[in-house]
Parts: C-alpha cells; sequence; structure tokens
C-alpha cells in the first residue's frame, strides 16, 4: 500500500474539512479582527441613552418623533452625499 496521501491515518482533504468546520463552529461566531460591524442607527442610540438614563422619557418621546419626522420628510435618506 502506499501511504503518501495519508496525515496521522486520515487523509489530508479530511483534515481541511475538520479545520474549516472548526473555524466555522468555533471562530467565526466571534468575529474576525477588522471585521467591520454593523453601525447602530440613531434610534438605537437613541434608545440605549434612554436605557442608560442620560435623558428623560419625555426628552426620548420628543427626539424620537423629530427623527422620525426628519426620516419621513427625506424619503428615508436623513444624510445626503453631495
Amino acid at each position: 500500500m502506499i501511504y503518501d496521501t495519508y496525515f496521522l491515518g486520515m487523509n489530508l482533504i479530511w483534515w481541511m474539512v475538520w479545520a474549516v468546520v472548526f473555524l466555522w463552529v468555533f471562530v467565526l461566531p466571534f468575529g474576525l479582527p477588522g471585521q467591520r460591524r454593523k453601525k447602530s442607527s440613531t434610534l438605537d442610540l437613541l434608545q440605549a441613552r434612554y436605557t442608560t438614563g442620560d435623558i428623560t422619557l419625555g426628552e426620548y418621546k420628543m427626539r424620537k418623533e423629530k427623527y422620525l419626522q426628519l426620516y419621513d420628510k427625506t424619503g428615508g435618506i436623513l444624510f445626503p452625499q453631495t
């Protein structure tokens, strides 16, 4: 028998398959260094400020209403690029 393509009793291709499965299960859920993260929306930031107590309920409702009015006026584009 020829054992040139075997490594520790397993074909090299199977080792590569297990390496991909390992990376997929244990590394990718935590993100890769340098990977872009989803930016928080304005409403997410506003909600976070309200939950931490930085702003009151009245301020939260006022700012949310302003944001939604501006968002509706511009058709969903808040900061158009020129």
